[in-house]
């Protein structure tokens, strides 16, 4: 494990620059599952995630040599932020390699800070393959996202400061892509409270450290896709590996479906934007992936809020349909004129709000003389849509409803 003496030395270099975030209650989830649920607000971090924090420990204990020299990163987004902006506060040159399908709104980030970006790969690994290639060439200082002492006793500093915030806290969870923060932070859980629960959550959709971890050993790289960016990993370290094994007690996997429910949830209940892989530990708390007794104190780590606003508009979009507050039909009328204003008549008597409509005659799926309606009402529940569809019944609709 990373020594605690390291974490509480990372604590006071990166004090006054990083936030010492809010870790606050929550009445509705912990109703809901029947324990008390904690938030620590990293979303709410200077660069807006958490990934600030061992980034900035790392490059300040480089040498002078080495800021002489520059760094070069590799990141999904929010590690490539905690690079440029502790560069740009030691005055540092940093170049950092992001995937090409990382977020406009997480490459903005970088460049603000005067960081030179690269676009290169499809995924993180090949953007860090790509970053080594580059550290060779110009004898740039890696500074690793996870596999780091320095940037995981950086990252444990948010157990510090939940455990001073809550000393009686039973449980903490905290998202895992490569194991950096779950390494910094179990460490340091596990020497100041042996008794503390420490729950690993990964996707499902980027399973190697989970599947690593519960076989005990590396299983070598696994495929990657899912919603939860910033915790894709392929490749599993035996670095941090090693450490979750001697310091964590499980860990579980949510999907993308998951995700997504805690993503809306928590930006309608509990007004907070996370992203993806910050979300992951009220997913597994939502959806019951880990066993809770009433009574409990549940720390569970939010690590970051940069999520891409196209992303959050689909996110919000199907969380609609999914909670029957949004009903997508598609409607066979006679194409003749008035059929389509009856039909909006019957969604009026209704009470059902069109937001989006679209006329189709020419699919060859219809017989001649019809026409589709792809039609978008907003409903009130599971009730009103079927009242609805019981009166377009009645009224001789043949329709179909998408999810």
């Amino acid at each position: 494990m990373i020594h605690l003496e390291a974490i509480q030395n990372a604590a006071q270099r990166i004090k006054g620059v990083v936030v010492n975030t809010p870790m606050a209650y929550a009445p509705v989830l912990s109703t809901m599952v029947g324990a008390n649920i904690y938030l620590k607000k990293e979303n709410l971090q200077r660069t807006g995630a958490f990934k600030l924090r061992g980034a900035f420990n790392k490059l300040a204990t480089l040498t002078q040599e080495q800021k002489a020299r520059g760094v070069v990163a590799a990141s999904a987004g929010n590690h490539a932020q905690g690079v440029a902006f502790s560069a740009k506060h030691f005055e540092v040159n940093a170049t950092i390699v992001m995937p090409q399908s990382t977020p406009l709104t997480k490459i903005n980030g970088v460049t603000e800070f005067g960081a030179t970006v690269v676009l290169h790969g499809s995924n993180y690994d090949e953007a860090y393959a790509h970053a080594r290639e580059l550290e060779a060439k110009y004898h740039y200082t890696f500074v690793h996202p996870f596999e780091d002492a320095e940037v995981m006793a950086g990252q444990g500093t948010i157990a510090l400061e939940m455990l001073e915030s809550m000393p009686d806290l039973d449980v903490l969870v905290v998202p895992m892509g490569g194991g950096g923060l779950i390494s910094g932070m179990a460490s340091a859980a596990k020497q100041l409270k042996p008794s503390l629960r420490v729950i690993g959550v990964s996707a499902y959709g980027a399973s190697g450290l989970r599947q690593s971890f519960e076989a005990g050993t590396n299983q070598g790289p696994k495929p990657v896709r899912t919603i939860a960016d910033g915790i894709a990993v392929r490749d599993t370290s035996d670095v941090t590996l090693g450490h979750m094994l001697e310091c964590v007690d499980a860990v579980v996997s949510v999907d993308d479906n998951e995700i997504a429910s805690a993503i809306l949830f928590l930006l309608e209940r509990q007004k907070l934007l996370v992203e993806g892989a910050g979300a992951v530990g009220v997913a597994a708390v939502m959806h019951n992936k880990i066993a809770l007794l009433p009574h409990q104190n549940i720390g569970v780590v939010l690590s970051g809020g940069n999520i891409d606003v196209t992303m959050l508009s689909v996110i919000i979009e199907k969380g609609l349909v999914k909670s029957s507050r949004k009903m997508k039909l598609v409607v066979t009328l006679i194409d003749k004129p008035g059929s389509l204003m009856h039909l909006t008549q019957i969604l009026a008597q209704n009470s059902a709000n069109i937001v989006h409509i679209g006329y189709d005659r020419t699919s060859t799926s219809l017989a001649y003389g019809d026409a589709n309606v792809n039609i978008e009402v907003e409903t009130k529940g599971d009730e009103h849509q079927t009242a609805i569809a019981q009166s377009l019944t009645s009224h001789g609709y043949k329709f179909t409803q998408q999810q």
